[in-house]
């Protein structure tokens, strides 16, 4: 049986992982309001992109910007998971929802060139048999998120160029409740054409209709440009709030595990303790009883 100093003992030990525990959850929330403040604002900056494809195609009956058909082949998969763990399932699920729309599209492992972000599906991406040249780490803040998208461009770059991989697909999760998620993928190369002819047809919100002076090739190309930089921004705000929700719901579980295993040794502490107590108690009446006699 315990005694009541090992009891105290551990009963301050699961108090230090509840201080622990109790952090972690409050980070994970400040945290998942950050990322969710980014997403909000990148929809203006979504939008106003748009508006300049929208002004660019409507430029003239016969302005058409065809995109060329990505040749089936070379895939490349920017897959967003963690750096740490504790955020339960989600690089898990994001992995496998990968590996299943890829077989899905007829896309063999040797054809694919995944580029993880995140040690923790760098992995689970290895054992499932792709090929993966590099990995980038998952920025800590909001801060970190454009340098990264800058780099992720480049590497699309360098895909294209040296790999002749066209078709590039972003998987990551996005975040659909405080403390849940659901794993998507998105292709955001080639452009969709029909993406681009909705912009087209669709009217001018006003009577004041703009205009452009360079050259409108390479406003488009500036544009598109913009266009990938905010899916891949997008990607990464989303995976990082589902991330922190992910682990947000973790440290609950566990905060309340440590709640009842916390009560469970308390109730186990004041019982020795009131044992220990009536044993000196029956000790003291004992030795009285023996003086009388």
């Amino acid at each position: 049986m315990e005694t009541t100093q090992s009891l105290k003992r551990r009963i301050d030990s699961v108090k230090d992982l509840q201080s622990v525990v109790k952090t972690m959850k409050s980070l994970a929330a400040v945290n998942i309001r950050q990322y969710e403040r980014a997403a909000r604002s990148l929809k203006d900056y979504a939008r106003t992109v748009e508006l300049g494809l929208q002004a660019l195609l409507r430029e003239g009956p016969g302005t058409r910007f065809s995109i060329r058909k990505a040749p089936a082949g070379r895939v490349g998969a920017v897959v967003f998971g963690s750096d740490q763990g504790m955020c339960g399932s989600l690089n898990e699920q994001v992995v496998n929802h990968t590996v299943d729309t890829l077989n899905d599209l007829g896309v063999d492992t040797g054809d694919v060139a995944a580029l993880p972000v995140g040690e923790r599906v760098y992995g689970r991406l290895m054992d499932a048999g792709y090929d993966i040249s590099d990995v980038f780490h998952v920025p800590t803040s909001v801060q970190g998120i454009t340098p990264m998208v800058s780099e992720i461009l480049f590497k699309i770059d360098e895909w294209h160029t040296k790999a002749s991989v066209d078709q590039i697909y972003l998987f990551y999760c996005r975040q659909t409740s405080q403390a849940s998620f659901r794993p998507l993928h998105v292709n955001i190369l080639p452009v969709d054409q029909d993406w681009l002819d909705q912009l087209k047809s669709e009217e001018w919100d006003t009577n004041m209709i703009p205009f452009f002076r360079m050259d409108p090739d390479a406003l488009f190309s500036a544009l598109i440009r913009e266009y990938l930089f905010i899916s891949i921004y997008r990607a990464f705000v989303d995976s990082l709030a589902s991330e922190n929700a992910s682990r947000l719901a973790s440290m609950q579980g566990a905060e309340k595990n440590i709640d009842e295993q916390l009560g469970s040794l308390n109730m186990k502490y004041h019982q020795q303790r009131q044992m220990a107590i009536t044993e000196e108690l029956l000790d003291v009446v004992g030795g009285f009883v023996a003086l009388e006699s």
